[in-house]
Order: C-alpha cells, then structure tokens, then sequence
C-alpha cells in the first residue's frame, strides 16, 4: 500500500518524508500539516483560527508537535475536541513516532520527566503566592503615590517615587507573564481575564500583543524567523555565530556590527521608553480590533493622570512616566536578554523540544533578590521546558532537569547575575567580530 493511501479503518497512512514536504514552504507552499501523537493534522486553514496565533502553530508545520503541544496547553481533552476535524490519518506502521532525525532516548527521556513532573504535583499553583505577590505590587503602587501626596512634588520624592512605580512595572511584568502562561489558574479562561487586567490596568500594554509573540518565541526559541525576540537581526544586530558569518559572507552592513556591544546600550536597554514601542502597541490593537485590551490599556492611562497630575501638572505627570518606563525598560532589557543572546542563535533545524530549550537558554543563581529581581526567570531553562509550571516550583523540578543534561551530555548553563548580563555584552563583541572578518575577508 502506497504511504498516503487508507489503511485499515478508512485512516490514511503518510511517512515523515510527506509530512516535512508539508511546511508551508517547498513543494506544497500552500499546505501545512503537523503530527501530535502519531496523528496527522492539517492546519492549513485553521492556522488563522488558532487561539494561541497562526504563527506559532504553522511554525511546526511539517514536524511532530507532540511535546510544544503538551507544553503549551491546560485542557488537552478539550484541545482534541477542536482538533477532530482537522484530523487527516496517521503515520504508517514502519514509521518511527518522531522525525528518524530526532534523538529518540533523549525524547523518551524528557516525557518520563513530563510524567513525573505531573504526578510530583509541580504544575499546581499556589494561589497565596500569587495572592501575595499581587499585593506587594499594588502596596508599591500606593506608596509612590503617598510619598508624592505626602512630601509634595520636589526632586527627591520625585525621584524615589518613580523607583517605586518602576518596580511596580518590572514586578507587574513578571506577573502578567505568569497569567499569560496560564499557570496560576486550572481553567484557561481566568488566567485570561486576570492577565487582561495584570497587563493592561497595571502596564498599560495589550494581552493580545503579548500572546501573538511570546508564543512564538517559547515554540522556537532563538530560531531566526520563527522567534520574534531575535527580529533585530539583522537590522540592528548581528546575533549568534552562525547568522553573523552570513551576514559577513554576504557583504550585508546594515549597521556597523563590530561596534554593537557599545551601542547596545544606547538602543538596548531603553526599548521600551515611549518613542516607538509604545505608540506601536496602540497600533496593534486597533490595527486588530482589539478593544477589549484597548479599554484596559486606556483604563491604565487615565488613572496614572488622575492621580499624579493634581500634583505634578502636564509636564511633571508626563516627565514621571517617561522616567518610569526607562526604569522599566532597563530592568526588563537586561533580564529577558540574559539567558538568550548569549546562547545558540540560528534558523530552525527541527531538533527535539528538549534540545531546542537548552541551547537557546541558561539558568542565573538561585537567591531571594535573583528570585523576585528577575520574576524566577532566573529558572529560564526550567520556564521554558515547562511554560505552564508556577514558578514558585522551578526550583523544584531544577535537579531532574540537570541531571537529564549530565545523562544525555547536554551543557546546563547556570551563572552569576552580574555574569549574566556581561555576558550579552560579551557575545554581542564576538559576533560582531566574527561578522567583520567574514565581511573582509570571505
């Protein structure tokens, strides 16, 4: 019998050679397929439709999306109930589970872990840690208000206000992420509504804008044109040592890359302060008809000018929130870039889902200032094998992560905080290098 012909039961039967040919790209632009559990879908047409994003799920088209589809979703009974309808066969008999190119111990492995993880109880939340952690960030909120309302509106109490409200934004950003990773609540649809409100009332951003990216970048991380994180290459930057030779061998100058540790900082850092980004997010929303999160966001906005604008007027209100989104904007930068930059940087290449995090992310020390500094995105290896997991349990589950590394000798990356951040200095000099001598010399 012909692979792609029906088998016992009427189901059609496809190899991985006719499946990979199915990735949007290639022989069949138009068609994208994927496998979960031996069973085929076709997603060409749902892909619009998916709730988490079309990106994120036609970037496993043509691959087995067994373990992302575990990772990612809470009701997978529910899931399948969706899915019914796209199901289009199976893969033959002699067919192994996954691509023959994946490492198959390792793959067994990791889902031994995934069960163990389950029955250890790991991805149950506690609800008074997220309870509390919520209230820290609105006493912090309060009290730069109070310290204004109190001591009036000179520079000192000016300024350490704005250091409260830039935590209050760096501390909320922790949280909405752990509400948009549905791992605070066991019905999706609340962590929705509380990370509308997380992100929206207290940060002033769009939830949909998030969810459209994120996802993307925990399905591919550091995979070029499939992670939107590493979207400044090539603009701004030359990431990773594979796509800076390149760039090199192809005389492609965009910006001087040898001098990129330095104007890192100048354009690194401060991303996030209302020049571009923020009339971006404003963009996205309407662009998308998303008003919902428009509400929010405005709802974030009107309170912020109600409150400080009595005691501060125009200038002094809007001189605030500037001030407050370059605290924000530095805070955030240096710690979801990390445990990226400096990893392996290239385009997909389809290895298997535990492979794909550890060489795209490392760990920074465990401490209580490392822990809340960071909003336990000093775990990131564990966040990313696990995105639902409540990050009080990181910590938990590190020791079984690393000691599947020691099995299989995968590098587990764990480093000091101040190492960390010299570190994306560090791999953007030696790429930038590494572009230069092929741009001269290649």
């Amino acid at each position: 019998r012909a692979p792609g012909q029906p088998g016992r039961g009427g189901m059609r039967r496809f190899t991985w050679e006719e499946i990979g040919q199915r990735s949007g790209r290639g022989p069949a632009p138009q068609e994208r397929w994927l496998v979960i559990d031996r069973k085929v879908y076709d997603i060409s047409h749902f892909c619009r439709r998916h709730p988490g994003g079309s990106r994120v799920i036609s970037h496993y088209a043509g691959q087995d999306a067994t373990d992302p589809f575990i990772a990612f979703h809470l009701d997978k009974a529910l899931v399948r109930k969706y899915m019914s309808p796209l199901l289009i066969g199976e893969l033959a008999p002699d067919q192994p589970s996954f691509e023959p190119s994946k490492n198959k111990k390792l793959v067994e492995d990791f889902r031994e872990l995934r069960a163990t993880v389950e029955k250890m109880g790991l991805l149950q939340p506690n609800h008074a840690f997220f309870f509390l952690y919520l209230c820290h960030i609105l006493v912090l909120d309060v009290a730069a208000w109070l310290i204004i309302w109190y001591f009036g509106a000179s520079l000192v109490p000016f300024l350490f206000s704005a250091v409260l409200l830039g935590t209050v934004q760096a501390q909320a950003g922790w949280l909405q992420h752990d509400f948009g990773h549905l791992s605070v609540f066991s019905k999706s649809r609340w962590n929705h509504w509380v990370h509308k409100f997380v992100i929206g009332h207290l940060k002033g951003a769009p939830a949909s804008w998030w969810n459209h990216l994120h996802f993307q970048h925990h399905a591919k991380p550091n995979c070029f044109r499939k992670d939107p994180d590493v979207n400044m290459h090539p603009l701004f930057f030359a990431l990773g040592k594979t796509l800076s030779v390149e760039l090199g061998v192809q005389k492609k100058k965009f910006m001087p890359y040898n001098h990129q540790h330095k104007y890192f900082f100048i354009i690194g850092p401060p991303a996030l302060v209302p020049l571009y980004f923020q009339w971006y997010i404003f963009y996205f929303v309407v662009q998308r008809k998303q008003w919902v999160d428009l509400a929010w966001m405005m709802s974030f906005y009107i309170r912020f000018f109600l409150t400080y604008l009595p005691f501060l007027g125009v200038k002094g209100t809007l001189g605030l929130h500037l001030l407050v989104r370059f605290i924000e904007s530095n805070w955030f930068v240096w710690v979801t870039q990390m445990n990226h930059i400096p990893m392996h940087i290239d385009y997909d290449k389809n290895v298997d889902w535990f492979s794909t995090q550890l060489q795209a992310t490392c760990n920074v020390h465990q401490s209580f200032f490392n822990d809340w500094f960071s909003g336990h995105l000093n775990f990131q290896i564990e966040h990313h094998l696990f995105p639902t997991m409540p990050r009080h349990n990181y910590w938990k589950v590190a020791p079984l992560v690393k000691s599947l590394c020691a099995k299989h000798g995968i590098e587990y990356q764990c480093k000091p905080l101040l190492t960390a951040f010299a570190d994306i200095v560090h791999s953007l000099k030696d790429s930038g290098e590494l572009w230069l001598d092929a741009y001269l010399h290649k």
